[in-house]
């Protein structure tokens, strides 16, 4: 063989990928908030710091903070006596704030304004004598946490067919409310159902939807006008990131739940140009950014930022890592 002479075929050339990513994506306020705190929680009073559940649903966000002190734990019981003690974004039951108060632990309350809210209204509702109608998903955190947190008789309706065999005490004495991972239109016919079968049922106004799972949702279905293949990233435990697969494979184009670049298939390529990329509303823009690196064994990778409704919603630190 002579130094001219090949020493072996080229390598194929990698077909292009034209990537779109939806905005917005990722994380919401409520999420930024909650994982805020854990961070300055750390930093002020050292580790370790137990959290009751996780504290967004997001494994890598857990792991990440796990390496840094914190301690999470399915019942306070496994907390132990004076230990400062973190509760989940999703919000907690009346019994484990009093478990908590009854223990005096020193308690970081890191639940989403916005479910707080909800917890509030309904609340309110009871304090009228009405029986609660809540709409949402059975053994989610935060529908728990929300059942717990009002007093009197609450139904979980989950679909239009619920609605058709719920059972009542009083049918003028009814009201609503829904889980903030649900957007306007995952509850639209479940509103309507119970609207019409219940017309004197009180609810709260659609303003009070929780606005990072609506804008979600649209910059999804924006994305599937627009590409061949959707990825979302996102915990398998992810009510909202479930959702945003489910709207994709509904909308027509092949949908993927992937926690990391780590999942991604040379398969699911095949054929295809255009890949729309969001992420659930716990995911970290890491995540993102390392899914779109992965993205450039299948192809030469270009990217694209769709545009989408601008998020600014910051919400107040409590006061006991305001100061950090």
């Amino acid at each position: 063989m002579t130094l001219n002479e090949p020493t072996g075929q080229a390598a194929p050339a990698l077909p292009a990928l034209k990537v779109m990513l939806a905005q917005p994506r990722g994380f919401c306020a409520g999420v930024e908030r909650a994982i805020d705190i854990v961070e300055r929680a750390l930093l002020k009073f050292g580790p370790p710091i137990y959290v009751r559940h996780e504290i967004v649903h997001n494994r890598h966000v857990v792991e990440d903070l796990r390496s840094r002190g914190a301690i999470f734990v399915d019942e306070l019981a496994e907390v132990p006596d004076g230990a400062i003690t973190v509760f989940s974004a999703h919000g907690v039951a009346r019994v484990v704030q009093r478990a908590a108060a009854d223990r005096n632990l020193p308690v970081i309350d890191a639940t989403c304004p916005l479910v707080a809210k909800v917890h509030a209204e309904g609340r309110r509702y009871a304090g009228q004598g009405r029986e609660i109608v809540l709409i949402g998903h059975a053994g989610h955190a935060e529908v728990e946490g929300t059942i717990g947190q009002i007093d009197g008789t609450v139904y979980l309706v989950q679909t239009v067919d619920d609605v058709a065999t719920l059972t009542v005490r009083d049918p003028d004495k009814l009201a609503y409310i829904t889980q903030t991972t649900l957007s306007v239109d995952d509850t639209r016919g479940i509103i309507t159902a119970l609207q019409e079968r219940f017309p004197s049922i009180n609810g709260p106004d659609v303003r009070d939807i929780c606005y990072a799972t609506q804008n979600r949702q649209e910059a999804v279905r924006h994305l599937a006008e627009q590409v061949d293949l959707i990825l979302v990233v996102g915990s398998r435990n992810s009510s909202n990131s479930n959702r945003l697969r489910e709207i994709g494979e509904d909308l027509g184009r092949p949908s993927y739940l992937i926690d990391d670049a780590g999942h991604l298939k040379a398969e699911w390529f095949e054929g295809i140009t255009r890949v729309g990329v969001t992420a659930g509303a716990s995911a970290p823009e890491v995540l993102v950014r390392g899914v779109l690196d992965g993205l450039r064994q299948f192809g030469t990778v270009e990217i694209e930022t769709l545009p989408g409704t601008p998020e600014d919603v910051r919400f107040k630190l409590p006061a006991e890592v305001a100061d950090v």
